[in-house]
């Protein structure tokens, strides 16, 4: 049987939503969201889905709790609607960062998202750079998780390629991102930021281990949020000796001022991915903004198609 796709696009980034569509030459989807005076959301899906494959778009970003119970609520509408099969699109998986017990009596949270989102009638997750790839463990359903490396470095190999390049991990998580960039611009050498922190995006000190005099630096990372940690590491890496630093994330989460406090950094350019809706970011000279939807758009018509998934990374 053919089976018809129908994607559905939640509120966190529409357009984002719309570029798949176009990748793919589908419409896209009607689904309102309504919000009653006491603040509760409602979902009505405009079109009928019974026995389709379908993809809902949502990323969990601010306000991340309102997204992430519009996409269970979106889930469990199209689950009643007869829907075969429901794969929730997240570009930007929240509540990533709390996927292990740091100290006792608080939360998985990630574990419990992936819970709720199993419970709400998701039959698969497509993600981008999980903060950790053990979340994939905390699911009993499929997850595919994208790597935004091909497109971070086609756009770097071809301005910073022919630089002396040192690829730098700002944490000890981030070294095996790290060489994958290094291996893929040839003969980059790899350096890492050994940070202390005093509490929850705060860094006390830092020091780096690794040769960087007279490199160009390019700081990898899977998000970059209040951005105190990459405008730290970029002085630290000036100040002993490197020639220019770049910054590459894959999720803008940018919270508070992060987008004023980068834009007058000493960094010399920060690239994110559109995971993520940031208009400031977009705006602002300092930011190159990548787009994943194309990525995105292959990995749904392989889904949708039964393919390999890990081919498009070959």
């Amino acid at each position: 049987m053919d089976r018809k796709i129908t994607i559905f696009s939640g509120r966190s980034n529409p357009s984002f939503t719309s570029a798949i569509c176009d990748q793919i030459n589908v419409e896209l989807g009607r689904c309102e969201v309504i919000r009653f005076s006491d603040g509760e959301l409602s979902v009505d899906i405009g079109d009928n889905v019974r026995g389709r494959d379908v993809f809902i778009v949502q990323s969990t970003s601010t306000p991340g709790n309102d997204h992430l119970m519009e996409l269970l609520i979106t889930i469990d509408a199209l689950k009643r609607a007869s829907a075969w099969r429901i794969t929730a699109v997240m570009p930007y998986f929240g509540y990533a960062r709390q996927d292990r017990k740091l100290k006792p009596r608080v939360p998985i949270t990630a574990k419990l998202v992936a819970d709720l989102l199993t419970a709400a009638g998701a039959d698969r997750v497509l993600t981008m750079d999980l903060h950790a790839g053990q979340i994939m463990g905390f699911f009993n359903i499929p997850v595919d998780n994208l790597m935004a490396l091909p497109v971070l470095y086609d756009y770097l190999f071809e301005k910073y390629g022919e630089d002396d390049l040192t690829i730098v991990s700002p944490d000890m998580g981030g070294v095996e991102r790290a060489r994958s960039f290094a291996t893929r611009l040839g003969n980059a050498d790899i350096a890492m930021i050994d940070k202390r922190r005093l509490k929850a995006n705060e860094v006390a000190e830092m020091k780096v281990v690794g040769a960087v005099k007279g490199k160009t630096c390019i700081i990898v990372d899977d998000m970059i949020d209040t951005g105190g940690t990459m405008i730290k590491a970029a002085q630290t890496l000036l100040d002993q000796g490197a020639n220019r630093v770049v910054a590459a994330c894959v999720h803008p989460v940018l919270s508070g001022n992060a987008v004023e406090r980068l834009a007058e950094s000493v960094m010399e350019e920060i690239v994110i991915c559109d995971t993520i809706r940031s208009a400031a970011a977009a705006s602002s000279p300092k930011f190159k903004v990548l787009s994943v939807a194309p990525l995105f758009a292959k990995a749904i018509q392989r889904i949708h198609g039964e393919d390999s998934i890990s081919s498009l990374f070959k």
